[in-house]
């Protein structure tokens, strides 16, 4: 058996085996906390700019130096050298070691605890991600303030990254091809380390808690990028069956690549659309690599976040009209913002909100304000000129908020005509359905959009009353529950009955156990992570529809999840026993089904 096997979060599919090499490990228990006299304490803030100033330079040297094959992620470095200047961030920490009278680490620790507090209030797990990033730019600076750097070019030959957490500087700085995996002690699924590692298609593990204990300089390393566990100096029995399992999962990667590029239509001729969620338009060569037929979620929260100032029109304009050219004639779906005030950089004032998640957030932040609203609304139409844009709406709990939004959208369309802009007026307009309250009203708010996008995550979250990152609940979170296939099948339901589209994105998109459940209720098109539209597609391939319709029905009829589960899995298995036999490897039977 292995000496040690940690387990975290799978990010990047795949198996990896090869020495470890250690970047760098936390500093946390290990920076200095002293009180400085008063007359010390300007020598500890300039300590704190020239650590800053340092790590600034250092990210500007390296975005020079970014790789062909990293090019479209320069916007990580960007954002992280808005962070080094975010008055959140740097101005906090100066005030806290004035006040204090406190060294230079013990201020940015203190400033960066604070900046958690906020971030772990919010629900948005996008959003809640970018904290690990704060974390990131936070370590380089506090490396400079200790002096600590890892010379991380000394690596000879090919090896598997181990670090707490790893920069852009840190990737860039390697040459791409000998990192065979990697694993961090810190990170989530949609943090930079994330975005590269599927990027590079390399095996990637993050969450690993024990990492740091687990492994040294030199050990052998098994990085499973399917289930979320690193095996450090595993037996010969391990090596072996993890060999076999490498070769099953690269042969069974390109055979679904292969046939990405085929539309996903059952063997009875049914037909649905498999679009992608991405928040970055350089994500769009990933999405028509994977065989990708448009956008069915595009966030554009990034583009408000890590900043001084809000994006102006023209920014917005562009990055939307980019998106748009790019992707046509492929459609893209553009979310309007979903987020609150506390995820801004105090552009809107102190906040305080004792639960940020039902708060002031999404649709009602827009609407309380309409300028920053009518900012976006105004480029979103500019962009819908190629002729392939929709627009939705988040968080919709009523008919008055689509007519409240509606009206606003109307005022952008007048000025833009009276300014000769041109948009295009027959735009898609729709909405996100993912509270419980949107779903017993589905038919009459169908009356009022083009189309109906569900948002599972959200759903799931509302409707059963958990969290799913908060460990002590985790295991409520059953996209299969009753409760929550009633309200899908409720809305798809409402939007046909109506005319309209329906679509769904959400982690249940990408779930081989439950897409064949939504084929049954007739959902019109799933959006999905990039990388797994290959798998999804080939599921779809495969299915009858008569088949699904049947599962759906017996399904429906289940009083438990459990029982739901079981049935889902041996359905599932028996239909496609070559496609899953694969999955059957590499999931516990109590993972199954979501």
């Amino acid at each position: 058996m292995a000496q040690n096997l940690v387990a975290g979060i799978p990010i990047s599919t795949g198996i990896a085996v090869g020495r470890a090499f250690f970047v760098n490990r936390g500093l946390r228990g290990r920076l200095p906390r002293r009180m400085v006299r008063k007359e010390a304490v300007q020598s500890e803030i300039d300590r704190l700019r020239a650590a800053f100033a340092e790590a600034e330079a250092q990210l500007l040297d390296v975005r020079e130096r970014v790789p062909p094959e990293l090019k479209d992620h320069k916007h990580i470095i960007d954002s992280h050298l808005m962070m080094l200047k975010d008055p959140n961030l740097f101005g906090a920490a100066e005030k806290i070691i004035g006040s204090l009278a406190i060294n230079a680490e013990w201020g940015l620790e203190k400033a960066v605890d604070e900046l958690e507090k906020v971030f772990a209030a919010i629900n948005d797990p996008y959003i809640r991600d970018r904290m690990q990033d704060v974390r990131i730019v936070a370590e380089q600076v506090q490396t400079r303030l200790l002096g600590e750097r890892k010379d991380i070019q000394a690596m000879e030959g090919r090896a598997i990254i181990l670090a707490h957490d790893l920069t852009p500087g840190d990737t860039i700085g390697l040459n791409v091809q000998k990192i065979m995996g990697i694993a961090t002690t810190l990170g989530g699924k949609t943090s930079h380390t994330g975005i590269l590692a599927r990027t590079l298609g390399i095996p990637a593990v993050v969450g690993v808690e024990s990492l740091e204990d687990a492994a040294h300089d030199g050990d052998l390393v098994i990085i499973d990028g399917l289930k979320g566990k690193v095996l450090v100096n595993p037996d010969e029995e391990e090596l072996t069956q993890y060999a076999d399992l490498q070769h099953q999962f690269e042969d069974y990667h390109t055979s679904i690549v292969r046939s990405c590029q085929l539309p996903a239509e059952t063997i009875d001729g049914y037909r649905m659309q498999v679009l992608a969620n991405i928040e970055l338009a350089e994500e769009l060569s990933t999405v028509i690599d994977n065989g990708g037929e448009g956008v069915g979620l595009y966030r554009t929260e990034y583009s408000f976040l890590n900043r001084t100032t809000l994006p102006s029109e023209e920014e917005l304009y562009e990055e939307y009209l980019n998106l748009a050219a790019t992707i046509a004639p492929r459609r893209v779906t553009i979310r309007t913002l979903d987020m609150g005030a506390d995820k801004f950089m105090s552009h809107f004032g102190p906040v305080d909100e004792p639960n940020p998640a039902l708060g002031l957030r999404a649709i009602r932040f827009c609407l309380r304000h309409r300028e920053l609203f009518k900012t976006q609304l105004r480029a979103i139409l500019r962009a819908s000129r190629v002729g392939n844009v929709s627009m939705m709406f988040p968080m919709i709990s009523g008919l008055k908020e689509i007519r409240r939004a509606k009206s606003l959208m109307a005022d952008a369309q007048a000025e833009l005509k009276a300014q000769g802009l041109p948009f295009n007026a027959q735009m898609p307009v729709g909405i996100m359905v993912e509270l419980p309250a949107a779903v017993m009203i589905a038919e009459i708010l169908a009356q009022e959009v083009d189309f109906f996008s569900i948002g599972t995550n959200d759903l799931i979250q509302y409707s059963l009353g958990i969290d799913r990152t908060n460990q002590q609940v985790s295991y409520l979170y059953q996209p299969l529950h009753p409760a929550i296939l009633r309200s899908i099948k409720q809305v798809v339901d409402a939007a046909h009955q109506t005319g309209i589209e329906v679509s769904l994105c959400g982690e249940v998109a990408s779930d081989p156990f439950c897409v064949p459940i939504l084929m049954g209720m007739q959902i019109d098109c799933i959006s999905l992570t990039p990388k797994a539209i290959p798998g999804i597609k080939r599921i779809v391939r495969q299915a009858r529809m008569e088949e699904c319709v049947n599962l759906l029905k017996q399904v429906l009829h289940c009083r438990t999840v459990g029982r739901i589960n079981r049935l889902v899995t041996d359905t599932i298995f028996q239909s496609f026993p070559e496609e899953l036999s694969f999955y059957a490897s590499l999931l516990d039977t109590d993972d199954m089904g979501g």
